[in-house]
């Protein structure tokens, strides 16, 4: 995971915070499932695995802003994640009604 410092303002007083982002975990926490004959992408086990730890810390209010930033990270990746696939899903549904309306089959 890559951590970038960036410094916020808060009432004047300059602050650094770690700010993860969501590419880190392009290699590693991401992988493609073939669901329904189309690969789609998925998070991995472990990544998922340490999201519903941060989400526990975060229940738990023990977590701490290196933490939060790492949970808002990969909550990003999810949503970029299943956006892609929504679009990747739509595109397969799509494909296969003009393949069968090619082939003169109806569902109807």
């Amino acid at each position: 995971m890559q951590l970038t410092i960036s410094s916020v303002f808060n009432r004047n007083q300059p602050m650094a915070i770690a700010v993860v982002k969501p590419s880190s975990w392009l290699e590693n926490g991401i992988q493609l499932e073939k669901v329904s004959n189309i690969n789609l992408f998925k998070i991995t086990d472990e990544l998922s695995d340490r999201m519903q730890e941060l989400v526990d810390k975060k229940t738990a209010n023990s977590q701490t802003p290196e933490e939060e930033a790492e949970l808002e990270a990969i909550g990003e990746l999810v949503i970029i994640v299943t956006y892609i696939n929504g679009m990747i899903a739509n595109e397969a549904q799509e494909s296969n009604e003009t393949e069968n309306r090619d082939m003169g089959i109806d569902k109807n």
